[in-house]
């Protein structure tokens, strides 16, 4: 997936989760952080980020925090919108016969729903953003959501579906992801559990440019 109109920056500080204060070349910029998460490793003053312009003239926030430079030089992308659709242009390449985004099930939304043949699979898809030497760990801050997500693809399975829940790594130094038991034992013990029962893990590596994410490798599901 591309970006279109990108520039760089140096982040400054960032007021709530949603906003944060960019100089630039045009000045300093108010602009809209398209990641809830803590990211409190990358997000620090001083550090090298990039800016996409929005599409819509007459939003508040002219620019979008979609990636920073870590302090060892890695490149994240942390656009929490872009997994969903980079999964989703990557499904359309694995012989699915009809794909659905937004599948309601349960209590929730999953991510996506597939068919191919007479087998119906879901899948949930979750960005990864928080690394330590080459280990991914999700969450970085408890998600409830996360874990009913989880528990309703257990109950999936049980129902005669393939289940996955994919991780986007968005650094190319990423090795695999984790759960992050310390900060999210409720998720830890969902994933924990939906593994035991049968849900299939898929750690995804990709490539990062400031105006680019994409899925790399030979992956097939």
């Amino acid at each position: 997936m591309d970006y279109a109109h990108v520039i760089p920056g140096r982040f400054l500080l960032r007021p709530n989760r949603f906003i944060a204060q960019v100089e630039t070349e045009q000045g300093l910029q108010t602009v809209h952080v398209k990641n809830t998460g803590r990211c409190r490793e990358l997000l620090v003053p001083g550090a090298e980020v990039w800016l996409a312009e929005s599409a819509n003239p007459a939003r508040k926030t002219r620019y979008d925090l979609i990636a920073v430079r870590k302090g060892d030089g890695v490149l994240f992308n942390i656009d929490s919108q872009a997994p969903n659709r980079l999964v989703g242009e990557w499904l359309a390449g694995q012989g699915f016969d009809r794909i659905q985004p937004e599948f309601p099930f349960g209590r929730s939304r999953i991510d996506f729903y597939m068919e191919r043949g007479e087998e119906r699979w879901l899948l949930e898809v979750k960005g990864c953003t928080l690394e330590r030497e080459g280990v991914g760990y999700f969450p970085d801050a408890p998600t409830q959501r996360g874990t009913r997500h989880l528990r309703e693809l257990t109950d999936a399975v049980d129902r005669g579906y393939h289940a996955l829940v994919a991780f986007v790594m968005q650094a190319e130094s990423f090795e695999t992801v984790l759960p992050n038991r310390e900060t999210d034992p409720a998720f830890a013990a969902a994933l924990d559990t939906a593994i035991r029962a049968g849900v299939r893990v898929l750690c995804l590596p990709c490539r990062v440019t400031p105006g680019r994410l994409e899925i790399v490798g030979d992956l097939q599901i």
